[in-house]
């Protein structure tokens, strides 16, 4: 039996991303990463910042965005526009040859509204790994083109979608796992899952589904590190070969959080 390639996925967040500094050192480090390869980044904080700068108003519930019609046209141009493109851009600079998309380029990553009930989240998508078109995927990763995609995804009947990015590289990842060996690592500013948030010492190594919910239990885990967490167990259970949520700058050395 012919061993698998290996892949990278990786997921970076909107606090590395709005950091020139930190993104440049992040995207030399990604670059560096052996095997093939595939980005996937947030930007809520530019969102964020934007939406103040422009008087909208960023209505959050469980560590995830409301997004009604003038907030949906505002992530889309900050994520599938800016932050896209000059990421793409700064690959370039360092010979990383990348393509930037949105789930609705070539239907990479259909989406299916998400039901209003409980919580009317308003123009946001839930990605299916089996609907994700892994075919067109395969054929850029085999031509050394790294692709590199937005938090944006598409309904197929004309609306585009903000799609939280942690699911995005955990659906991407997923659906890509029959043909490579492949490995999600969800990139941001802390060292991994901390005990305590303003403890950088208090780094849990390794965690299991049961022991997660403990965490969640006892109220060390929350927020917007749930879904992250959710979706890397999801990973692990669907395929993934292995998920570490980790601080950018470690990357290379994959220290962090290890699922188990």
């Amino acid at each position: 039996m012919k061993k698998k390639e290996t892949l990278s996925i990786v997921k970076i967040g909107g606090n590395i991303v709005d950091n020139p500094e930190a993104l440049k050192a992040f995207l030399y480090d990604f670059h560096r990463l052996e095997g093939r390869k595939m980005l996937v980044h947030g930007g809520g904080v530019m969102a964020s910042k934007m939406a103040s700068q422009l008087g909208i108003e960023t209505k959050m519930v469980q560590g995830r965005r409301i997004t009604d019609e003038e907030t949906l046209k505002l992530v889309t141009m900050v994520y599938a526009g800016w932050i896209n493109k000059n990421i793409v851009a700064s690959l370039q600079q360092i010979g990383c040859n990348s393509i930037g998309l949105s789930g609705a380029d070539a239907n990479t990553i259909p989406s299916v509204r998400r039901s209003p009930e409980p919580i009317d989240f308003g123009f946001v998508g839930d990605p299916n790994p089996e609907k994700i078109n892994a075919t067109f995927l395969s054929q850029l990763i085999e031509s050394n083109i790294t692709p590199v995609f937005c938090a944006i995804t598409h309904d197929g009947h004309g609306s585009l979608l903000n799609t939280n990015a942690d699911t995005i590289a955990y659906s991407v990842a997923t659906a890509l796992s029959n043909q490579y060996d492949t490995s999600l690592y969800y990139c941001f500013e802390k060292k991994g899952v901390l005990r305590d948030l303003n403890d950088s010492k208090s780094l849990i190594p390794s965690m299991t589904r049961a022991e997660c919910e403990k965490y969640k239990q006892q109220g060390i885990i929350a927020d917007g590190m749930i879904p992250k967490l959710d979706n890397s167990f999801r990973a692990i259970e669907n395929g993934v070969s292995r998920v570490i949520i980790l601080h950018a700058k470690n990357l290379l050395k994959q220290q962090g959080t290890v699922l188990l």
